[in-house]
């Protein structure tokens, strides 16, 4: 089966997936109205990875709907994004990086999306206008980087992708190119089965460093097919990095995370961020650890690599900034830093907290922050 037939089989409805997962009449109906309001889509090969005898089963808990996705709280907009939008689907929050929303569609729509507001949704906030974009990019001679994410890049067709390659490849001031995506995850076989694909990252990246910054959150996600898609990119001459999202049920533990950081390390992978979960609605109840815990988790899971496993940040995306998360002080307070920042006087600035054992985000009214 293609890539193209394996994405036009994905599950997408209560009634498809309930049989293979056991649910009653009354189970499908109420999973039904879930994804009416969050859709669902996932792959044959994703839901493969499933266990279907375990209802907390880690891979489940990222692709299956649940009634917890109604829960109260939550922001669909946790780091800013709209009031970074300079025009339609580019942000620009950071004075190095534009961000440009090329997708709102994904080959599995994950429960824990930070977009859920858009994804698999609407297409009001997309980058429809290449020119634009690129306009804006070479007048903005600050910015030395671009990501183009989603939804996922790679849900792009080829023609579109190679696009956004000839036209910031051609840019001068431009160090790099991102390409944010989960395929290697969630459609290995879209990168590893399509040569033309392949031949575009290729060819683009003697013109420019590109590089794909990928999304594996567990070791049971490191399958073999995802390991010759991660080969093929690398192969290819491009360099994979991944952001992990520390996750209640999925990740939360320094054994778990550990393995994933050492699998990926082997694979040829660096680790890049441990995010902290975000907020959002239909998320925070769910899937978020309190930091102090997390800080915790990721100490252990550090404490198990190798040098370059160890390089990897925990940090949350805030609309102040990227701020990384440092360790807790011995009066109790704990350390942060801004390791990117949207203003001037937030600079590598660090601070300290007083943090409760159940804070999950940092909020403004935060003493010190």
């Amino acid at each position: 089966m293609s890539w193209q037939e394996e994405l036009r089989n994905g599950i997408r409805t209560a009634q498809e997936l309930g049989p293979v997962l056991g649910w009653s009449p009354e189970e499908i109906q109420r999973r039904a109205e879930i994804i009416e309001r969050f859709p669902m889509l996932i792959t044959p090969y994703y839901l493969s990875l499933v266990d279907p005898a375990d209802p907390n089963d880690p891979i489940g808990r990222m692709c299956v709907p649940t009634l917890e996705e109604f829960g109260p709280g939550g922001s669909f907009d946790t780091s800013g994004e709209a009031s970074n939008t300079k025009l339609e689907g580019l942000q620009h929050k950071y004075a190095q990086t534009v961000l440009l929303l090329s997708s709102n569609q994904c080959a599995m729509y994950c429960r824990h999306c930070f977009r859920k507001r858009m994804v698999g949704l609407t297409d009001a906030e997309l980058n429809k206008r290449v020119d634009e974009a690129v306009a804006y990019v070479s007048e903005h001679k600050e910015v030395n980087n671009i990501l183009v994410s989603g939804g996922d890049a790679f849900m792009n067709p080829n023609h579109i992708l190679e696009r956004y390659l000839r036209e910031l490849t051609a840019i001068e001031h431009l160090d790099l190119i991102r390409f944010g995506s989960r395929m290697p995850v969630t459609l290995p076989e879209r990168i590893y089965g399509d040569l033309e694909f392949l031949d575009l990252f290729e060819k683009y990246g003697k013109k420019k460093t590109l590089v794909l910054v990928t999304h594996f959150n567990h070791p049971r996600e490191l399958t073999e097919q995802a390991a010759r898609a991660l080969r093929a990119m690398i192969e290819r001459g491009v360099p994979v990095r991944n952001q992990t999202v520390l996750m209640r049920g999925i990740n939360d533990s320094g054994e778990t995370l550990g393995a994933l950081l050492s699998g990926l390390v082997r694979l040829g992978v660096m680790p890049y961020y441990i995010f902290q979960c975000r907020p959002v609605t239909g998320v925070k109840g769910r899937f978020q650890v309190p930091l102090a815990e997390g800080i915790q988790i990721v100490d252990d899971a550090k404490s198990r690599q190798n040098g370059l496993g160890k390089a990897v940040r925990y940090a949350m995306s805030h609309p102040r900034g990227k701020i990384e998360i440092v360790c807790e002080l011995s009066g109790g307070e704990t350390l942060f830093k801004f390791h990117q920042n949207k203003y001037p006087e937030d600079c590598a600035r660090p601070f300290t907290v007083r943090l409760s054992p159940t804070d999950t985000w940092l909020d403004e009214e935060l003493q010190g922050f």
